[in-house]
């Protein structure tokens, strides 16, 4: 625990600015936007913190000592009558699978179910896809202003007859059109990054004269031309901010599917921290309710013997009514225990135990009862520079700032600037015509502008206003994201301190219910008679003990639930169970995207635990 403490010395600025830097850089008019969306977020993160800032010390876990005082060996009887470590040599009866054969049992670490879960758990494969696939939506979006490369060629004949106009009763021209044409045109054209268009193409016209009543020069003759083409919108559609506006979306959009990739890795982990834990408690119930099923059977027995003697029937019966609830209890505690499998089993996703296997997992590590020391400043912090939720949250409003500034841009007239120089050459062969070309001899050229303005432009206007409350709404949905990151860390820190007192109160508890029943027992050794109000005492009191037993299994599981809870509500289960996270590539299915090299030691340890605690 004391982990998270190191990882969060960061102050309130260092946190809000290692947020705000994950925001894309970019020059022009979204400067300004992004710089008062940086201020934005320190000052919300500074309004959520302000009280945890007074007191930034930390502090660490404690709980009320115990009043019982036991000797060395009444303790160690205490020890073997009830509690976890009274169960250390007991096996758990889970009788016939749903196959009709005896269940086979795998027992798995807390690191084991951790590991299995990350590399094969469903839900994270079919994440995994995410980033590539928006990694390639942005080469596809960058693609766009690839260069281009175009060509075309034609061929054509023609034989037509021609009217022929008569100036003074002299016929001037020929009477039939008679040629063969071919021609090619390449070039290149590119996407501006200010928003315009540029072309560069070459065409090459080869005229063939095949009327018999006329010459040309020269014939055949070689026409060529060189054609740069500029298009450029000097308002609407100018700027990079405009023209580059689908790249930058759609590199948000692969960031935030990083950040949802890694949200879910978290959520993976947590969730088997959690069914592992579950399972633990589902084991502990099953072995407590055997138990107490054992000693019922027992008190029942002494009973049935005494029935000629001082017991009446309606009292056994009483006697039996009650182990056969817990009989009851024991087949509803196997069915938890294999439900809560199952739970695991899904989780973890081994095809070796799949969740339509009857093979029983149990687990292996015990869990922790070790003080934790926290600091609610270094949490919160921590979580608002660390959770995934945040980063999406800050990545949607760079979106809507996007969004904004394209709708702002779209406001304006429409005026485009074309310009074309078009450089030509003729002669009867090919290096002459193009020497015409380079020698700029006959150069065309072409300035236009285009101008268009809807009347009103109420469109353009009303998608200017929604993308303004988009904004507005993103902005609102970020402080939302933050109070409910800070809501969920307070809650989980809470649960921390309450489940750590709840161990000892528990624990005190149980031992005082073992003390009862140890009592009894030795009255009934030696000076108490077996009366029935005996014995109903001492069924009362098994079922006491058994109750404490299930609220100091309940309080442990709870506590190392919560620790699970308060770093997957900090952002750091991660680090927490020392995985470094690489973004993954699913097209290489031998790359590896997760490393556990680091990872030697019990994830649910502290650092400075893991040395001398074997959790």
């Amino acid at each position: 625990m004391r982990y998270f403490l190191r990882l969060s010395e960061i102050s309130l600025i260092g946190a809000s600015a290692l947020v705000a830097g994950s925001l894309p850089g970019c020059s022009g008019p979204l400067d300004a936007q992004r710089e008062t969306l940086r201020q934005s977020i320190v000052e919300s993160s500074r309004r959520e913190i302000a009280d945890a800032q007074r007191d930034s010390d930390s502090r660490s876990l404690t709980r009320q000592p115990t009043e019982l005082r036991f000797s060395d060996t009444i303790r160690e009887e205490l020890r073997q009558m009830a509690g976890p470590e009274s169960y250390d040599d007991t096996a758990v009866n889970l009788g016939p699978d749903l196959l009709g054969e005896e269940t086979r049992v795998v027992s798995l670490t807390l690191r084991e179910a951790i590991v299995r879960a990350v590399e094969q758990n469903l839900q994270v494969q079919l994440t995994r896809f995410t980033p590539a696939i928006s990694e390639a939506q942005v080469v596809a979006a960058d693609a766009a202003f690839d260069w281009t490369l175009f060509a075309s060629a034609n061929f054509s004949r023609t034989d037509q007859p021609n009217p022929v106009p008569v100036i003074n009763n002299v016929p001037v021209g020929s009477a039939v059109n008679k040629r063969q044409t071919a021609g090619f045109q390449t070039g290149v054209r590119k996407r501006l990054d200010a928003g315009g268009t540029l072309e560069v193409s070459s065409s090459l016209n080869v005229v063939n004269n095949r009327a018999s009543n006329i010459e040309l020069f020269p014939d055949p003759s070689r026409a060529t031309t060189l054609d740069i083409i500029l298009g450029q919108p000097l308002l609407r559609g100018f700027g990079a901010d405009v023209a580059l506006a689908e790249i930058q979306l759609a590199s948000n959009f692969e960031r935030d599917s990083i950040q949802l990739l890694k949200a879910t890795l978290i959520d993976t982990i947590t969730s088997a921290e959690q069914a592992y834990w579950n399972l633990h408690l589902a084991r502990a119930r099953l072995l407590i309710q055997q138990r107490l099923l054992e000693r019922g059977v027992e008190t029942r027995d002494v009973l049935q013997g005494r029935l000629d003697f001082d017991v009446k029937p309606a009292e056994y019966s009483d006697a039996v009514a009650r182990v056969e609830a817990r009989r009851a209890d024991v087949i509803r505690a196997v069915n938890r225990l294999r439900q809560s499998s199952d739970q695991l089993k899904a989780i973890i996703n081994d095809p070796e135990m799949t969740v339509g296997s009857e093979v029983v997992l149990l687990p292996l590590d015990e869990p922790i009862d070790a003080p934790a020391a926290y600091s609610l400043l270094d949490t919160l912090t921590t979580a608002i520079a660390a959770r995934p939720e945040i980063q999406r949250s800050i990545l949607a409003i760079d979106d809507a700032s996007i969004r904004q500034t394209v709708a702002q841009n779209a406001r304006l007239p429409l005026l485009d600037l074309t310009f074309q120089a078009t450089f030509n050459g003729l002669a009867d062969n090919l290096g002459d015509a193009y020497s015409d070309v380079g020698e700029s001899q006959f150069v065309d050229i072409l300035l236009g502008l285009l101008f268009e303005q809807p009347i009103g432009n109420r469109g353009a206007e009303a998608r200017s206003r929604a993308s303004r409350l988009q904004r507005a709404q993103a902005v609102v949905a970020y402080r939302s994201a933050v109070q409910q990151v800070v809501l969920e860390v307070k809650t989980a820190l809470r649960d921390v301190v309450t489940n750590y007192q709840l161990i000892e109160q528990t624990r005190v508890s149980r031992l005082a219910s073992a003390e009862n029943l140890r009592t009894l027992l030795v009255e009934e050794e030696n000076t108490r008679a077996l009366t029935p109000d005996f014995l109903d005492l001492k069924l009362r009191r098994q079922e006491s003990l058994a109750l404490a037993e299930l609220e100091e299994a309940l309080a442990l599981v709870d506590y190392n639930t919560a620790l699970a809870n308060l770093h997957d509500a900090m952002g750091v289960a991660l680090e927490r169970n020392q995985i470094r996270f690489v973004v993954p590539d699913p097209v290489d299915e031998s790359a590896n995207w997760i490393d556990w090299d680091r990872a030697e030691t019990d994830p649910f340890d502290t650092p400075d635990d893991r040395d001398d605690n074997s959790g």
